[in-house]
């Protein structure tokens, strides 16, 4: 399990959107897709950086404001995620390991990281879930394995 490298759990098929991506529409496609983080790339797939949830909702207005809901709305809907993303965020290689990239996570504090190839260019993510994943299947394979 030290050996798994990062190419073999990450996700590959990566959503991702652009600097020019509106607040609300980023938002939308993290609830229709059930995603925390959208890697930000630009048109030749080199990341950019990255928005969260957690970015979204704290770019949110408080309930206690006094704007009307059209006032909202047209604020939130001129946001790009230009505005709010973190730029060049922290990233692993593909062929880094699995331990390498917990590590990273725990260090700073992160549930997921872009997977970037030696150009820049984005070939993935890895989170805490694909890690999660990759633990419980070789528990799982290795207690089968064993005799009873």
């Amino acid at each position: 399990m030290k050996k798994e490298l990062v190419r073999n759990w990450m996700t590959q098929d990566v959503i991702t959107v652009k600097l020019q991506t509106s607040l609300p529409e980023a938002h939308q496609i993290m609830m229709d897709e059930e995603i925390r983080r959208l890697p930000v790339v630009n048109d030749n797939n080199f990341l950019i950086g990255i928005i969260t949830l957690g970015d979204v909702r704290g770019a949110q207005p408080s309930p206690a404001t006094s704007m009307s809901i059209w006032e909202l709305n047209y604020l939130l809907s001129s946001l790009s995620v230009e505005k709010i993303m973190t730029p060049q965020p922290m990233t692993i290689k593909p062929d880094a390991t699995i331990g390498d990239a917990a590590r990273t996570m725990l260090e700073h504090r992160v549930s997921g990281l872009p997977v970037v190839d030696d150009e820049g260019k984005l070939a993935g993510i890895i989170t805490e879930s694909d890690i999660f994943s990759m633990v419980v299947i070789h528990e799982w394979s290795e207690s089968e394995a064993e005799p009873t």
